[in-house]
């Protein structure tokens, strides 16, 4: 019985790990046309993190920016009660161009960063798989250059959130707000 639990095991954890790899990465990456300011349009994640925070999600800015070494910093600007709260993270490249790692200094969890698809000038969807002690989630983030984007675009976010085995109450599209826009990096 046990061999058949630990056999049982490994194929699931095969399975994940193939799931890792078919997420997809932008053909032909061009980190430095990702850099500036986006929005975050729409947030998908099958975390307990997210289910506790949803209702209280709004848009937020992101600002992309290439540091010296190649990495990507990441400054996200969110509405928090009556304040702003930033929040910085360092994305590490990868040999793979469009793909990040990073590891959270408060919780220790390892997500790796795909941009999925991206036309620069308009939106980006990234996808995240993160991984703790505690087990393993995905995350979707549609970012765009303005608070709107085309029904199409949004579609498409949602589409890929479910191919990634995401269900519709985890997929969110993040109510527009004023607050903390310009007070992004």
């Amino acid at each position: 019985m046990p061999t058949a639990l630990l056999g049982l095991l490994g194929l699931a954890l095969l399975g994940a790990l193939r799931a890792q790899d078919t997420i997809p990465v932008q053909t032909d990456f061009q980190q430095d046309k990702l850099t500036g300011r986006w929005f975050s349009i729409g947030l998908a994640s099958n975390s307990n993190w997210f289910k506790e925070k949803k209702p209280l999600m709004k848009m937020c800015t992101t600002v992309i920016s290439e540091t010296a070494d190649g990495n990507l910093e990441v400054t996200s600007t969110y509405p928090k009660g009556d304040q702003c709260e930033k929040r910085n993270s360092l994305y590490t490249r990868t040999e793979q161009p469009g793909r990040f790692s990073y590891t959270s200094p408060r919780w220790g969890s390892k997500h790796d960063i795909r941009v999925v698809e991206t036309n620069y000038e308009e939106y980006a969807l990234v996808a995240t798989q993160i991984s703790k002690s505690t087990g393993t989630s995905t995350m979707v983030l549609l970012y765009s250059r303005t608070k709107e984007l085309s029904p199409e675009r949004l579609e498409r976010f949602t589409q890929f959130s479910r191919e990634q085995g995401l269900a519709d109450e985890e997929i969110l599209i993040l109510p527009r707000t004023d607050k903390c826009m310009s007070d992004a990096a």
